[in-house]
């Protein structure tokens, strides 16, 4: 018996050294953590744009190609993934989001997607019959072009209020209610006076309405308890696992920064949630920080003690500012009036020598630049301000960027394209703007003007798509189909379909350019070896389909090569 174990035990140890053998490969062949295969993955990599397989190893992509390709790296201990046929692409980057304020919204008064006034008051009712006396009631996402273009006014919301200060933000931030109750706590009356940049709206008589127009807020916002720590926290979360439902593994996060708002809201959040959630292993998604163009120098300093990048989740992004306001607010700035409103040109939101200055310096000392433009002559202005910039400071890849770039005057595109400026865009604004574009600029401003998306790819823009949740959702297969079909609700055809973008250039925008329009193209943006292994599984097994009629949805979200959701 003793020699038969001996036997026994011999042929053991050979076996186990040839298993070893097969199953570890040499120091030079890694084992992938995972494999997927049969699939359909779109890799927004010009060198390989389509794959069937991929390998994923310590939370990189190792190998992508065909099967037999990617299987030499298949061991012991590897998962694999057959997923029959479904279409893969790059997580997406949400190149335009708030995302603590959007977290926020969820916990406040939803008004997003109401249609008429007794919806609006009657909601506002609900959370006044739960808030105790003397208590803020908060929350927004109202848009008044659903229910006809009328604004709101403190009376609708006066007699189910009398005890308890309200303050709504419009969809877009540039504009929000106030009840008189919190008029008179912030002593607005009809004798304040409008502060630069901003517009407190009067009746015929001179007597406030309520309405407070993007700098005209600072009057009411110190009134507002601060969110707390816990709050914001919670917030944070809650934002995080809505991204990855929708796929979304990178956000550009401009903070809760608007004109009116405090440039250290943005700070706060930066240490209270972003780094506590670092240290404790709280982060779910990867946040690009962009913060207030007048903190410029607080930001070089973080950056010459900490890097640019802090860790895998956190990115140093850059500053941001604001040249106008909005559309929907006719806060934009235009060379025309508005047509419903023939003296009304919109708002330079800041003086544009002191935009240029700090542009200036900021740029000089090597932060990446981002303003809001919405209006035509808003992006003019910043076009030529930059122009100036460049003559000033000199070349480098700066990758300049305007937020929205909404509406454009002619030769605005072609002036893009030379100087190199990404157009930061959001396709989803479009679906509310259609008809108030319209009503408001007139149909030959509009059709000639607005969202030209395929004008600036033709004009070698950088395109970087985004969300600016929570003024629409963030949602960017939603985005795509958007880009992709530019069909308002209630609407049979395209607003102009000439600007319609293909499937391809539509996620690029969303993965590849995105992620190179904040500098993280090396790590993220496209399924190539060597970069963070962020994807998301789609819902549907047919490209053509797919690229036909822009459809999907999200089956699963990968972060790290990890499943985040569901």
């Amino acid at each position: 018996m003793r020699l038969y174990a001996l036997v026994w035990a011999s042929i053991a140890v050979v076996l186990a050294v040839v298993f070893r053998a097969w199953w570890i490969p040499s120091p030079s062949s890694p084992v992938a953590d995972l494999v997927l295969t049969n699939a359909v993955i779109f890799t927004s990599d010009d060198s390989l744009p389509f794959a069937d397989s991929m390998a994923v190893r310590n939370g990189r992509i190792l190998r992508i190609g065909n099967y037999s390709f990617v299987k030499e790296v298949a061991g012991y201990g590897t998962k694999h993934l057959h997923l029959g046929g479904k279409v893969v692409v790059p997580g997406f980057v949400d190149s335009h989001v708030h995302l603590i304020f959007g977290g926020l919204q969820i916990m406040r008064v939803d008004l997003r997607g109401v249609n008429q006034q007794d919806e609006f008051v009657r909601r506002v009712k609900e959370a006044a019959m739960n808030a105790k006396e003397g208590s803020w009631i908060l929350g927004g996402g109202w848009n008044n072009d659903l229910w006809g273009g009328e604004f709101p006014v403190a009376s609708w919301v006066d007699h189910i209020t009398p005890y308890n200060p309200v303050w709504l933000s419009r969809m877009d931030g540039h504009m929000g209610l106030a009840n008189s109750v919190a008029l008179k706590l912030s002593g607005i009356s009809n004798l304040s006076e409008d502060p630069e940049g901003g517009t407190i709206m009067r009746t015929a008589s001179g007597e406030p309405t309520g309405l407070l127009i993007d700098s005209a807020s600072e009057l009411l916002l110190p009134w507002i308890p601060k969110v707390s720590v816990n709050e914001r926290r919670e917030a944070f979360r809650r934002a995080s696992n809505l991204a990855l439902m929708r796929g979304v593994t990178t956000v550009v996060d401009f903070g809760r920064y608007l004109p009116g708002v405090s440039p250290e809201l943005s700070w706060e959040d930066f240490a209270d949630v972003y780094q506590w959630a670092d240290a404790t292993g709280k982060m779910m998604i990867r946040v690009c920080l962009f913060f207030p163009l007048e903190t410029w120098t607080r930001l070089l300093d973080l950056i010459g003690k900490m890097g640019r990048v802090i860790s895998q989740w956190i990115y140093l992004g850059g500053v941001k500012a604001f040249a106008d306001g909005s559309l929907g607010s006719n806060s934009a700035l235009f060379y025309e009036p508005y047509v419903d409103e023939p003296h009304n040109y919109g708002l330079q939101v800041t003086a544009i020598e002191t935009l240029f200055n700090m542009t200036l310096s900021s740029d000089k000392s090597g932060l990446q630049v981002a303003i809001h433009a919405i209006g035509d002559r808003a992006n003019d202005l910043i076009l030529d301000m930059h122009e100036l910039v460049v003559s000033t400071n000199g070349m480098r890849d700066r990758r300049f960027r305007i937020e929205h770039a909404q509406h454009l005057a002619p030769g605005a595109t072609a002036r893009f394209g030379r100087l190199g400026i990404v157009a930061s865009v959001q396709p989803d604004h479009l679906l509310v703007d259609a008809n108030s574009a319209t009503r408001k600029l007139g149909i030959d401003r509009a059709q000639k003007g607005s969202y030209l998306f395929r004008s600036l790819l033709a004009s070698n823009v950088q395109l970087a798509f985004g969300s600016d949740w929570p003024v629409v959702d963030i949602n960017p297969l939603g985005g795509v189909r958007t880009a992709m079909k530019r069909i308002p609700p209630a609407w049979n055809d395209a607003w102009i379909p000439s600007e319609c973008l293909t499937l391809n250039d539509a996620l690029k925008a969303y993965t590849i350019s995105a992620a190179r329009a904040c500098f993280l193209d090396k790590e993220l943006g496209s399924l190539s070896p060597g970069k963070l292994a962020d994807f998301v599984i789609l819902s549907t097994g047919s490209w053509d389909d797919f690229a036909a009629e822009g459809s999907a949805s999200v089956e699963a979200t990968y972060v790290a090569g990890l499943q985040a959701y569901p």
